[in-house]
Parts: structure tokens; C-alpha cells; sequence
């Protein structure tokens, strides 16, 4: 038996044998579903206080801000320090953020611009988190299982998904308030369980930061056309496809539900993700990987386009479970591509380059949705994302002719 057909309650190895993995899938569930509740509550709140769908688009764009702002110190950083103190770091701002949020509804202050001002600060905060949380995974698990842990740190991602925004639709009938009180202990608590994980790599080396140290991610980048192929084609096809910033102007005014349709909604896409998280947790992709990528970016495409035709709330959240289930394909496969090809002293900067390209595309794609929705309404705004998801899908395809034909994730690190 070996690592990477061996599943999650195999003995041995197991993922689970290995507390530190544990403990760390634990904080990532607890902050990324603290996180969704709070982003259902937000956009109610804010589509409710000023009926704009621009202001909904504005919520991306400022947590969207600080990822180009701040990537080339982002890297440095993981790269330079403690990789679970950034991360124990990031759980303590974004507490305070969701304690301003409690603290602003129900003392009546919290105006629009004082949502986007805590936000901003929460983007910030995840901007450092989320590369810093990535590449911890090769220090948690023995090599030959880290295509596995990466498809088991997304079920992390895709189970706080799917709970966070239901949990939050529900809890926002108690308040808004009640939602970010919870969000505020949650956050404390990943930031306790994280500071337990302990690193099987050595620690980091605290090299001189220079001007080429701090554009090394974008010089091996442009070594490695598979990793940057990747990498743009999500960050273009996101750019494009993002429909969450849409989803309570879809909910209230075409579908006409409520606040727990809105959690459903936003929770289906992670159903499908966490299908095939599972899966690939159990069980690595074992050949034609770029084939297989662009088919998955295919579906999500086309899954985008149902999504825009239909007005049944059933249908609505199949197409949005189809839309997660590609996306996860997609995400495990560049990650996968990324931490077996990169050097541990280098990953930060990598990673900090991907989630920029992931952040931009996911918040200033939320930015672009509700600006097109404003203007020509969320129906065109969502079909015209699909179509435009599709031709970049097969551009891709005839640019980067080598990721096309990738057989294999795990590879020589000095592969392009």
C-alpha cells in the first residue's frame, strides 16, 4: 500500500496519525467558516441598509486591495518568520475586526463606510493568512502524502463553507450582532489551536532581503509556464465567473427567499467541492492532470451559465454545487502543481503570488459582478461572467499547451 492510494481512515499512514495535520484542518475549518458567517451577514446587512448592489461589489473591492498592496511583503514574511505565529497573528486581527462589527450594529454606527473600513481591515489580515496557512502543509505531512493533505486541507475550506453560511443565515435572526460575537470567539479559538501545531521541517532562514528576493516568486514563476498557466488561468476564469458578491440580490429579488435561502446558496458550491475533496483525499489524481484541469474549468464555466438562466432555488443551488465541484478539481490540482514543484524556502513568496491571484480574482471579480449587475441587472452580469469563463478556458488551452498535456502531479522540483 502507499501513500498517495492509501485513504484518510487507512492504518498505516493515515492523515489522521498526524496531530499537527489535525489540529491544523481544525483552526482552517474554524476561521474559514467563522469567515463565511461573517461575509452572510455582512451582505444581508448591507444589502438591507442601502439596497445597492455597487455596495455589495465595494465589499470585495476592499478586501481585494490589500492582496495587491501588500503580496511582495506578504511572502517575505512567511518566508522569513514563524509561519504559525503570521497565521496565530491574522486570527487575532480579525477577531477584533468581528468585534467592531458586533460592537458598530449595536451601537447604531455601523454605516457602509464603516463596514468597508473593518473590512478592509480583514482583508488585510487574510492576505497574510492565507498563503501562511498554505504553506505550512509540507511541514505537517511526510512528502509522499502531500498531494492528499492538500486535498484534505480543502475539505477544511469546503466543510466551514458549507456550515459557515448556513450557521450565519440562521444565527442573523437572532442579529447581526449575535453573528459576529460568535465569529470574534471563533477566530480566538483557531488562533489557540493553531499555536499546537508543531513542524516536522526545519526552521526558516532568515536571509537578507534584497530587491531580488523580493521578486523571486515572479522570477521562478516565469521559469515554470505550467505553474503560471495555472495559476492565470484561475485567476482569469474567477475574474470573470465570481458570482457570490450576487448572491443576495438572486436570492431576494429572483428567487424570493430569505436569509436562510441565502446561506443555501452560498453553502452549495461547497458541497460540491467537498465531494470531491473527499474523494481526492481518499484517492490523488493518478494521470492526464491537465486534461482533467481544463474539462473541470469547462464545467465551471457551464455551470456558471445555468446558474445565470435559472429562477428555481433547487436548480440554482445543483448548478452552484456543479460550479464548487469544478472549482475543487481546480484548486487541488494547482495546488498540488505548486507545493510539489517549489522549494520550502521559497513556498511563501509562491503562495503569496497565488492567493494574490486567487484574491484578485475572487474580490475584484465580486467588484466587476456588482458593477455589471448595477448597471445592466444580475441576470446579464452572471450570463455574461459564464461566457466570458468559457473563452478564456480555451485561450488557455491554446497558450499554455504544456500544462495541457501534464500527466502527473507529483514531479522533479526543478520541472517546468
Amino acid at each position: 500500500m502507499t501513500a498517495t492510494s492509501d485513504t484518510l481512515s487507512a492504518s498505516p499512514p493515515s492523515l489522521r496519525q498526524h496531530r499537527s495535520f489535525v489540529l491544523y484542518w481544525c483552526a482552517r475549518t474554524a476561521t474559514n467558516g467563522a469567515y463565511m458567517m461573517q461575509a452572510v451577514a455582512v451582505g444581508w446587512q448591507i444589502y438591507d441598509l442601502t439596497g445597492s448592489a455597487l455596495d455589495l461589489g465595494l465589499v470585495g473591492l476592499v478586501q481585494f486591495v490589500p492582496y495587491v498592496l501588500l503580496a511582495l511583503v506578504v511572502g517575505q514574511i512567511a518566508d522569513r518568520y514563524d509561519r504559525r505565529l503570521v497565521v496565530r497573528i491574522c486570527q487575532i486581527v480579525k477577531a477584533l475586526a468581528a468585534a467592531a462589527l458586533a460592537v458598530g450594529t449595536l451601537g447604531g454606527w455601523l454605516n457602509r463606510d464603516a463596514f468597508l473600513a473593518i473590512l478592509f481591515v480583514t482583508g488585510t489580515a487574510r492576505t497574510f493568512e492565507i498563503p501562511t496557512m498554505h504553506a505550512l502543509v509540507p511541514g505537517l505531512v511526510p512528502a509522499a502524502m502531500l498531494p492528499r493533505a492538500i486535498a484534505a486541507s480543502s475539505t477544511a475550506t469546503q466543510t466551514a463553507i458549507i456550515g459557515g453560511p448556513a450557521l450565519g443565515g440562521l444565527l442573523y435572526a437572532f442579529g447581526p450582532a449575535t453573528v459576529y460575537v460568535i465569529c470574534t470567539l471563533t477566530f480566538i479559538a483557531a488562533a489557540i489551536v493553531i499555536s499546537l501545531v508543531r513542524l516536522t521541517l526545519p526552521p526558516l532562514e532568515k536571509k537578507p532581503v534584497t530587491l531580488e528576493s523580493l521578486f523571486a516568486g515572479f522570477a521562478y514563476l516565469r521559469s515554470k509556464p505550467i505553474l503560471l498557466g495555472a495559476m492565470s488561468l484561475d485567476l482569469f476564469a474567477m475574474l470573470l465567473g465570481s458570482v457570490t458578491a450576487l448572491l443576495p440580490i438572486v436570492a431576494r429579488d429572483i428567487l424570493h427567499t430569505g436569509p436562510w435561502g441565502l446561506g443555501l446558496l452560498r453553502s452549495a458550491p461547497a458541497i460540491g467541492a467537498l465531494a470531491v475533496s473527499i474523494t481526492l483525499a481518499h484517492s490523488a489524481f493518478r494521470g492526464r492532470i491537465g486534461a482533467i484541469l481544463f474539462t473541470a474549468m469547462v464545467a465551471f464555466s457551464l455551470s456558471i451559465i445555468v446558474f445565470a438562466l435559472s429562477t428555481s432555488l433547487p436548480l440554482s443551488i445543483v448548478a452552484l454545487a456543479c460550479y464548487g465541484a469544478a472549482d475543487a478539481v481546480s484548486v487541488v490540482i494547482r495546488h498540488s502543481l505548486v507545493q510539489t514543484r517549489t522549494p520550502n524556502d521559497m513556498l511563501g513568496r509562491v503562495m503569496a503570488i497565488n492567493s494574490m491571484f486567487t484574491g484578485t480574482s475572487g474580490t475584484l471579480g465580486e467588484f466587476r459582478a456588482g458593477a455589471v449587475a448595477a448597471a445592466f441587472g444580475a441576470f446579464a452580469a452572471v450570463l455574461a461572467g459564464g461566457i466570458g469563463a468559457l473563452a478564456i478556458v480555451l485561450l488557455w488551452m491554446g497558450l499554455f499547451r504544456d500544462l495541457v498535456r501534464v500527466d502527473t502531479i507529483e514531479a522533479p522540483r526543478d520541472s517546468s
